[in-house]
């Protein structure tokens, strides 16, 4: 049996792992509430942009008028070839979150699996907003650990975005993005750079649930802004409820489309809301991935401090059993010594 020294030495060292974990729950759960409310509060707009967005991409002229985040490019306009997609990948700048980054990235070699036929004929650039988005892409994607046969190159990167993100810290990429996407002359180059964008992160379904999903957000379409209303939509949740009470449906019904008015220059006054809503869905995005980002802190927090709670019951007891194991020992010897004096 392991000697009561070495028992309670492990014992102070659990004990001080399990103050700590319990330090960072508390933490993560006062952050956890405040940016699950900022989530849950920005849904209804957000909802709201993403129908607007579906209705826009059905008007009748909508071809007439080519403004270019509703145009689907089929080939690279440059060079005829394959298109060159952006994968935007959102993670968190730090660890001990769980399987927060770790779904994520599964779900990208998921999508990567499934749509292999489809890679073979793209050029891919990637963006990522997080450190340990960066970190993955940057080893996955190293010419000298490369091993999957897929190209790929890390554009750039954002971190610290914070705890409660705001929308001025999304502009820059919102910003990044489309001029990539347009080839604004702002950024160099009058061609565009990606002809697809494609973001993989993670949905706030609960505290207690997270989901990581595959969302194509340029072009924008009416079947894919239809998918992501589908797959963010909550299941349960006063929101929820209200929507079933109010029979409130956010997938517009093409055969009963709104009709809208738009004065003086139709094409200027959709291009300029496009981008709005571009916006929005993006800032949206990253607030319900820090929402998840929280709640799966708090979670491998909790897990962490009942474990080491868990184990610092075990290592008392068997603490108690080895003292008293010695102190009989030493009874033991003590008497049988008496005895052979006598």
């Amino acid at each position: 049996m392991e000697s009561p020294q070495n028992i309670k030495k492990r014992l102070k060292s659990v004990n001080n792992i399990n103050q700590i974990t319990k330090a960072m729950e508390l933490v993560s759960a006062t952050k956890m509430r405040k940016s699950q409310q900022v989530a849950l509060d920005s849904r209804p707009y957000s909802f709201a942009a993403l129908e607007l967005l579906a209705n826009v991409s059905v008007l009748e002229n909508l071809d007439k008028w080519k403004i270019p985040l509703f145009e689907v490019r089929e080939k690279n306009p440059s060079t005829g070839l394959g298109l060159r997609v952006l994968f935007v990948l959102v993670a968190s700048d730090k660890g001990l979150a769980g399987a927060f980054n770790s779904s994520v990235f599964k779900k990208f070699e998921t999508h990567i699996k499934e749509e292999r036929e489809e890679w073979k004929k793209e050029e891919h650039l990637y963006l990522a907003i997080g450190q340990k988005a960066y970190d993955y892409l940057s080893k996955k994607f190293s010419p000298v650990v490369r091993t999957t046969g897929l190209s790929g190159k890390v554009l750039k990167k954002f971190v610290q975005v914070g705890d409660y993100v705001t929308p001025e810290q999304v502009k820059p990429i919102t910003d990044f993005i489309i001029d990539g996407y347009l080839g604004n002359p702002s950024t160099g180059s009058g061609q565009a750079k990606w002809d697809r964008v494609i973001v993989i992160s993670t949905h706030f379904r609960s505290a207690l649930k997270q989901e990581p999903h595959v969302r194509r957000i340029l072009p924008i379409d009416f079947d894919h802004v239809a998918d992501t209303i589908k797959q963010i939509i909550p299941e349960r949740g006063k929101f929820a409820d209200l929507i079933k009470e109010q029979n409130i449906s956010f997938i517009p019904d093409k055969v009963k489309l709104k009709e809208y008015t738009i004065e003086p220059a139709p094409e200027k006054v959709l291009e300029k809301i496009a981008q709005h809503l571009f916006f929005m869905q993006m800032y949206h995005l990253i607030l319900e991935a820090n929402a998840s980002e929280h709640s799966a802190r708090r979670m491998a927090m909790k897990t962490a401090s009942d474990n080491a709670s868990d184990l610092g019951e075990k290592l008392n007891l068997q603490y108690n059993k080895s003292r008293q194991s010695k102190i009989t020992t030493e009874i033991a010897e003590i008497s049988a010594g008496a005895e052979a004096l006598n």
